[in-house]
């Protein structure tokens, strides 16, 4: 398998561009370059696929990986991150982090790191990151994920006016792959994204309805938003009778729902 720094050299030759035009694209050094390309320092992960979208290849072609077999690791890492994602939010990046320094610049594992990082006190990475994927990745569920994924922290960190412009570039879909594996596929593949599209559903219609009970608070119909409350509470308690499946996920869905649980009590309560 080819070395990092040596594909890059090879691409830049390739291209007939200079280290100085290349690093001012990169906004680096060109020392920088030159020491990946002599293989004495490597690019920070964030930086790969900005270097593989300058050069016009994907990822996977950058570091001269075989597409199948990395895919299969790839997705192995990230489902084992995922049982941990929010049960031991640190746990599950400590697994993206050590997945991506056998596969750097990964969209799929940075895309899923995104998922571990607290918007309120990593705020800039996540929206480095962000800007990263959107610009640079060529999968464009990944692209649209790391959209919304923007929007939040620009919500959380009170940039308002950034927030529906991100968001005008994701398509309205009314379907998701895993309702689709569901409700398409037989056996324990069906099962499998019946399970996991269940507590997603659950996290969504409870967030909804807490979203519109807000809303009505705020204009003053209280009877029409503590029945939106009452009917999320009743959700969520329903889902204390639900069973742990130990090979996707490491809780259940209202076991690691806690924030949501108290928020609710609360506000059913008020």
């Amino acid at each position: 398998m080819i070395k990092l720094g040596e594909k890059i050299k090879l691409l830049r030759k390739q291209k007939n561009i200079s280290q100085e035009v290349f690093a001012n694209y990169l906004g680096v050094s060109f020392q920088a370059v030159s020491k990946w390309e002599n293989g004495n320092t490597m690019p920070d992960v964030t930086m790969i696929p900005a270097i593989a979208s300058f050069f016009g290849v994907s990822t996977d072609e950058l570091f001269d990986f075989n597409l199948f077999e990395m895919e299969k690791q790839v997705d192995a890492i990230c489902d084992e991150a995922y049982k941990y994602r929010n049960s031991d939010m640190k746990k599950s990046e400590q697994i993206l982090r050590e997945g991506l320094q056998r596969f750097p610049g990964n969209d799929i594992i940075l895309n899923n790191l995104l998922y571990t990082l607290d918007y309120r006190i990593r705020a800039e990475e996540v929206i480095s990151l962000c800007k990263t994927l959107i610009e640079s990745t060529k999968d464009d569920s990944v692209k649209y994920d790391a959209c919304r994924i923007l929007a939040s922290c620009y919500k959380e960190n009170g940039q308002s006016d950034l927030i529906k412009p991100t968001l005008e570039r994701i398509p309205e879909i009314y379907f998701t792959k895993l309702e689709l594996l569901a409700t398409l596929l037989d056996g324990e593949d069906c099962y499998e994204a019946a399970q996991k599209q269940k507590n997603l559903s659950a996290e969504s219609l409870i967030d909804m309805l807490i979203v519109a009970g807000k809303y009505l608070q705020t204009i003053g119909e209280s009877e029409k938003a503590n029945s939106q409350f009452r009917i999320a509470k009743k959700i969520m308690d329903a889902f204390e009778d639900d069973f742990l499946e130990t090979k996707w996920f490491s809780s259940t869905f209202f076991e690691s729902a806690g924030e949501q649980r108290s928020e609710l009590n609360e506000l059913v309560n008020n």
